[in-house]
Formats: C-alpha cells, structure tokens, sequence
C-alpha cells in the first residue's frame, strides 16, 4: 500500500483589529502543500482559535477548505469576530481524505490570472483587481481567487478571497476582491493572485481536466511558408 504524505501548513498569518461593535475582528491567511503528486487532499478542515492573554478561548471556527491539488499548494484566508481581544491564535487542521487523480499531474493547469492592481484605501484596507481565464474546454461553474500579500522579503502578511461564476474559455471575468486587518505598518511589496475550482472534493477540477484544454496557438499562422525548407537545406551543405 502506498504511504501518502500529510498536508503540510507551509506558512500562517493572523492580524486583529478592533471593530465598531467593541469586539474584535480576526483574520488569517495560510498556504497548504500537498506533496502528493498522484491525489487530491479532500474534506479539509482548518480550525481557528483565538486566546487571551489568561488562556480563555474567545474565538473559535472551523473552516471548510477546497480540495488540495495533486503536488499543489492550497492559499486559504478567513476571518472570524471575537468576544474579548485574542493575544494568541493558532490554525491546525483535520487530514486529508486522499483521492487518486483520474489525470496525470501536467493536465491540472492553472487558471491564469492578468492585469493586477492592488491600491491602499484611506482605511488601511487594500482594493485588489484583476482578471481571471480558464484554460479549459468545459466553463468553470465557480473559481475561488484568493489574493496573499507579502512585504519585500516574502513575508505573509495577509489575504483575501472572493467568487468568480461562470468562468467560459472565451471570457476574462474581472475579480474584485478586499484585504483589511492588516497592521498600519505594513508594507506591500507583493501580490500573489491564484484561483482554483471551488469545493471540498477535487471533482470539479478534475472535470474540467477531463475535457481536455484549449490548446496553445488557435490562429492559423498568416505567413507564406519558406520556398526551401531552410532545415534540410543546412543540414545538406553539412554533409562532406
């Protein structure tokens, strides 16, 4: 029997904020690896909690996740409200269900993503934009954009997330999504933007896999073709 590797949390953020309510807002970001290149990681849960200084809980959640890819990675952000101000908070999460892929790995492509912009708003929040393709046949019935902003040296600062419906080959929707809670002294140096099918198995994903993707170069070439093909010509004043 074949022995899976775990999921991995490769990295994991929380920043809080006081709310208009006197509570408090929580959010996070993380990124899950699957070192898996043959299965899916399906049914992941991440739990969220939040204690104060003394110990006592004053936050909890858990959070369904989207299906893990085959030799992918998983960015994942949240936000949750809080009783009393957390000084600690940490994310664990429940196995992973594995799944073998019905495909090989390369044809799990990625959703390609274009002309981002990210702009800091008066209230510290910051606006992201941007647009989605679909590398596939079939249209993508709901992606996931997730968007992970680091500072100049990589660190993770935080994320956002929004949907995106009805994702046809043809169609560059544009995805609008916020990041707020993030400490006034943070710098942005970069935005990584990734989107993936939407659900807690990888079956969405795999169907778009299944079929086929658009191929690369669709435009019949305009060009005369050479008189000589210049590859046999070299070839043949090579020859002694």
């Amino acid at each position: 029997m074949q022995q899976l590797k775990p999921l991995t949390l490769k990295e994991q953020v929380s920043n809080i904020v006081k709310s208009s309510d006197g509570g408090y807002a929580v959010t996070w970001a993380g990124v899950l690896s699957n070192a898996n290149p043959w299965h899916f990681g399906e049914h992941v849960v991440a739990t969220v909690v939040g204690r104060d200084a003394a110990g006592a809980e004053v936050v909890r959640m858990e959070q369904p996740l989207d299906a893990v890819p085959p030799g992918g990675t998983l960015p994942f952000t949240g936000q949750a409200s809080a009783t009393g101000k957390p000084s600690n908070v940490t994310i664990t999460y429940r196995p992973a269900r594995w799944r073998p892929a019905a495909r090989i790995p390369s044809a799990f492509q990625q959703f390609p993503i274009s002309r981002v912009q990210t702009m800091r708003q008066k209230d510290g929040s910051y606006l992201i934009t941007g647009y989605v393709g679909n590398p596939y046949k079939l249209a993508a019935s709901t992606l996931v954009v997730s968007a992970l902003l680091r500072d100049a040296a990589g660190k993770l600062l935080g994320g956002g997330s929004t949907f995106v419906d009805d994702v046809k080959t043809s169609s560059l929707p544009r995805f609008i999504l916020t990041v707020a809670g993030l400490p006034r002294t943070s710098k942005v140096a970069k935005t990584e933007v990734t989107a993936r099918t939407w659900g807690s198995t990888g079956r969405p994903y795999e169907d778009l896999a299944l079929g086929g993707a658009v191929p690369v170069h669709t435009v019949k070439p305009r060009t005369q073709p050479f008189e000589v093909d210049r590859g046999s010509q070299a070839m043949s004043e090579l020859k002694p």
